[in-house]
């Protein structure tokens, strides 16, 4: 017995001692015993021996031309379909907004005709540089009585008012590391 068979045997048909014997000889045969060899009929008649794996074949249902033609019609449908209702959301938003700027320059109007002028828009603009519509306003923060100086940084929002005077070297710290500069009131 040098490699047993790989199939299993089916117990139903061991009936005598003669079929004992041969399942033992059947037993010594390699897992790839052929059709050719002496003994396939024994191994056949007490193993399951498993038919050969065959290829399998998938085919898709094969779709006519007719089925094919209305799947892309109704893909093409749904996209124009789609593109429309885009293209009114679109216009709907524009004639709102349209409507909107209208209405406002009709109200300018009115006001014109009633106050001999038109109003008056105010605007709050940003800028960096320091021009007529830039506004802007302090932070201070006092820590009450008399105060000697304050720190402040950048372009002097923030002012953080001191009774006492810091020694240099705070100063020069706050000044090089931090970039809070000392001014002595």
């Amino acid at each position: 017995m040098t490699e047993p068979l790989n199939h299993k045997l089916d117990v139903s048909k061991i009936k005598t001692l003669t079929d004992i014997k041969n399942v033992f000889e059947c037993m010594c045969l390699s897992s790839n015993a052929s059709e050719e060899h002496e003994k396939y009929e024994l191994i056949k008649e007490y193993f399951t021996i498993p038919n050969e794996p065959q290829e399998i074949k998938f085919e898709l249902p094969r779709k006519s031309l007719e089925e094919i033609s209305q799947e892309f019609d109704e893909k093409i449908d749904k996209q124009i379909g789609d593109v429309e209702y885009k293209f009114a959301q679109l216009k709907y938003y524009q004639e709102y907004q349209f409507s909107k700027k209208i209405t406002r320059i009709i109200e300018d109007i009115e006001y014109a005709r009633k106050n001999g002028r038109f109003p008056e828009k105010h605007r709050l603009i940003y800028s960096d540089n320091l021009g007529t519509n830039n506004f802007t306003s302090s932070f201070v923060i006092k820590e009450g009585g008399k105060e000697v100086g304050y720190y402040t940084f950048g372009n002097g929002y923030l002012k953080y008012y001191m009774n006492k005077k810091p020694t240099a070297i705070s100063r020069w710290f706050m000044k090089n590391c931090l970039s809070f500069v000392w001014v002595d009131v």
